[in-house]
């Protein structure tokens, strides 16, 4: 069963449908999500890439619901209970979502800007259901909260480019910077738990390079983020089966380069030995490879990770030769190292200083990223969480709400409704919204879903299945459940825009920052003091 055909009314934790039944009458009801940390806790960067809540919404929250999707769930919940028993859910809501709002999910979430770089505890979404409806508010939480994922992937592989460009600042001449694009690839395809999972982190790491083997994400952003226009990209490369596959690694280089030679291809140089293959092997395919004229990629998948990159830039530089560059580093002609076997942030780092400590330009070198970048992380590693933040009663009573746990104090929650609005600085910071609910002209949470409308795409889909603003069960969006109009900020930009925001706004940012106001923290020690 495709995951479309589940129905929504289940596509949340358990405990959540019975919430709606213990919630207070109220009038109005809004939560919002943040990020509580920095990557890994890292105590001198806390930015971060908010990004994915498209996917989110598209896929999930503007689906459709039907009687027989309310029905399919009154069947699953007669069992669902401890003893496979009736479980408690609020099959009145259900219905009038069918029958009263024209299936759509009935509340409004405002959300940062695709791309938009940030500091750790600015909101990330905000949701606002009002009326007897406000008891839904948080039923979405465990479908929007899924945005950590594509957010800790950004976040890291933009940390990657930044580790990668500190190494290029130093040791690569500004006619190689073109190639920082495509220095870190993303290996991570295979390692996903389901393609979707490919599509989504895979979609994340190509907001800050080109280089991918996740032709789903690759795909999937061209045509459905950019308007057919390419954003993402590879070069033809042996595997161990291919080199295994011919009776010596001489053979399969030779056939590797009288296929791909012209052009720029890679050979996994550890079949059986990988010292031997660079001291034997290698120089007797280099005049073929010369005669070719193309660019080798040498790649060690096994052993010490340094020192395998360290012994293909050693065998390559005295196959092949060296020039040094107006910075004095070493860049190999014709051929370079990939490492894709054991990098993460951390491995990574440790390469690129022993490569320039060794004497060559960064530039030699490239980097594959599999589970590192797409499994290697988890919902803890920036600590994302949902929590309500302002409620009004039945008799018309507002109270903001925070959680504040005495015995974890980065498990804090902000209170009341929340605007997100950049300094002087251009550092967005979060302040308390108006008592009259009104946003403040410069915030920049926007309105992302609303009762079932949504922004218009103005990515420019060539795909036939997203030429038009579909649900997952196939129905068509309304033109009057659109939420923008061409040319509107609040439609959904190209992909190579939001590039173009999270490098510029990543940049712009200090590494370390508290963006929590003043006004804030003054509403912050009312509540946490108050008669609540």
């Amino acid at each position: 069963m495709h995951f479309s055909h589940i129905p929504l009314a289940v596509m949340t934790d358990s405990y959540k449908i019975t919430h709606p039944s213990i919630y207070p009458a109220a009038q109005r009801m809004v939560a919002y999500g943040e990020m509580r940390q920095a990557y890994d806790k890292d105590p001198n960067d806390n930015r971060m890439v908010a990004y994915g809540i498209r996917y989110i919404i598209e896929n999930y929250v503007v689906k459709k619901w039907t009687l027989e999707d309310v029905e399919q769930a009154k069947v699953f919940f007669k069992t669902h209970n401890a003893g496979f028993t009736p479980f408690p859910f609020p099959e009145d809501l259900f219905m009038k979502i069918v029958n009263e709002h024209d299936g759509y999910f009935p509340l409004k979430i405002e959300a940062l800007p695709e791309g938009t770089a940030i500091h750790a505890h600015v909101p990330v979404y905000q949701i606002t259901a009002d009326g007897e409806m406000s008891r839904l508010v948080t039923y979405l939480e465990t479908l929007l909260t899924m945005i950590w994922y594509p957010m800790t992937v950004a976040t890291l592989s933009r940390r990657a480019r930044d580790l990668i460009q500190e190494a290029y600042n130093k040791s690569v001449d500004a006619d190689g910077f073109w190639s920082l694009e495509s220095r870190l690839h993303d290996f991570g395809f295979r390692g996903c738990t389901s393609v979707e999972q490919s599509v989504i982190g895979g979609t994340a790491h190509l907001l800050n390079f080109t280089g991918s083997d996740t032709m789903s994400a690759s795909f999937y952003a061209q045509f459905h983020l950019n308007g057919g226009e390419a954003v993402g990209n590879s070069i033809p490369a042996s595997e161990h089966s291919v080199m295994t596959a011919f009776r010596t690694e001489k053979e399969a280089m030779e056939a590797m380069i009288a296929e791909f030679g012209q052009g720029v291809f890679a050979c996994v140089m550890d079949s059986y030995d990988y010292q031997k293959a660079l001291d034997t092997v290698l120089p007797e395919v280099a005049s073929f490879k010369l005669e070719k004229g193309g660019f080798l990629v040498l790649r060690p998948d096994s052993g010490d990770i340094v020192e395998s990159v360290l012994a293909g830039l050693r065998a390559a530089e005295k196959v092949f030769g060296a020039d040094v560059n107006k910075k004095g580093f070493k860049i190999i002609r014709g051929c370079g190292v990939i490492q894709g076997d054991g990098v993460s942030y951390k491995s990574l780092g440790q390469i690129l200083n022993a490569v320039i400590a060794a004497g060559y330009s960064a530039q030699n070198c490239a980097f594959g990223m599999g589970g590192g970048l797409l499994q290697k992380l988890n919902r803890d590693t920036m600590s994302f969480a949902t929590k309500l933040s302002h409620i009004v009663y039945l008799d018309g009573t507002k109270r903001d709400v925070m959680k504040h746990p005495k015995t974890d104090s980065d498990k804090i929650s902000l209170p009341g409704i929340l605007d997100v609005i950049r300094n002087e600085q251009g550092i967005p910071m979060v302040y308390p919204r108006a008592d009259n609910y009104v946003p403040h002209k410069d915030n920049i949470l926007q309105v992302v879903y609303d009762h079932g409308k949504v922004p218009l795409s103005a990515t420019g889909s060539t795909l036939p299945v997203f030429s038009t603003p579909n649900h997952t069960n196939g129905s068509t969006v309304n033109e009057s459940k659109i939420l923008s109009s061409p040319g509107s900020l609040h439609a959904w930009p190209k992909f190579d825009e939001l590039k173009k925001r999270v490098q510029t706004e990543w940049e712009a940012l200090p590494k370390v920052f508290d963006p929590v106001s003043q006004e804030l923290r003054s509403k912050i020690q009312y509540v946490t003091t108050g008669p609540f």
